[in-house]
């Protein structure tokens, strides 16, 4: 398989946060070598034949090679495919380094809510008192 054939990111489009992130993403991806799914959507597919709300509790990737991913693995295969991030992604090949790196999403899980619903409040007050909003 060809090293520009496209990743599939399934990222949860209700999370403000998520939808940042993605919308960096996005910018950044200036080969275009990711496609991006918005779980969140009632006629989105999920990944991997699971339901929706399993979908939306991690971050799920196909890589181009077909392979399913989550979590953190899910993160290097974006990282490989984005400008200033492959560093990273090579890193994470480290020993032990995908342990820590899963560790520490799986940390990050249970916070995400606050996180996002602090991260949607910001982009609401920013609305309000007339910023770009551009998350």
């Amino acid at each position: 398989m060809s090293e520009h054939s496209n990743s599939t990111v399934f990222y949860d489009g209700s999370c403000p946060l998520c939808r940042a992130e993605i919308s960096y993403y996005r910018r950044v991806d200036q080969g275009a070598s990711l496609c991006f799914v918005d779980i969140s959507e009632a006629d989105a597919q999920t990944p991997f034949g699971i339901d929706r709300s399993q979908a939306m509790e991690r971050l799920h990737v196909q890589s181009a090679d077909g392979r399913a991913l989550s979590g953190a693995a899910a993160f290097v295969e974006i990282w490989k495919r984005l400008p200033g991030w492959r560093r990273a992604a090579r890193l994470a090949t480290l020993p032990g380094a995908m342990t820590i790196l899963e560790l520490a999403y799986r940390a990050f899980l249970p916070v995400r809510p606050y996180i996002s619903g602090f991260f949607g409040w910001l982009l609401r007050l920013q609305a309000a008192l007339g910023g770009t909003g551009r998350a």
